[in-house]
């Protein structure tokens, strides 16, 4: 399994995720398409957030991050958040 994390802190950041909660319905149709999909998960912090997705290969964590920068660009351009800071890799240990 792959996982990414997206950290988005800094300007608009807050306000990227105030407009992803009140639209959690269509953002969890739209990553329930990325192939492979095991888990996402959306974490508010203090100024901002991060996504945690886990997918079955590196070809879903990879479709997962381009599905979340096409929903950003569509749906909230208009808030001009600072790019998230990316990190991922191989999942070592997983407990569901």
């Amino acid at each position: 399994m792959h996982a990414v994390v997206r950290n988005y802190s800094g300007a608009g950041a807050k306000q990227l995720f105030d407009l992803l909660e009140q639209r959690k319905v269509e953002v969890e149709s739209v990553i329930r398409k990325v192939p492979g999909l095991v888990s996402y998960t959306l974490v508010r912090s203090g100024d901002g957030g991060m996504s945690v997705t886990v997918c079955e290969d590196k070809v879903g964590a990879d479709e997962s991050l381009k599905v979340a920068r096409e929903w950003i660009q569509k749906n909230a351009s208009n808030i001009h958040a600072n790019p998230p800071v990316v990190a991922e890799g191989s999942v070592i240990v997983e407990i569901r």
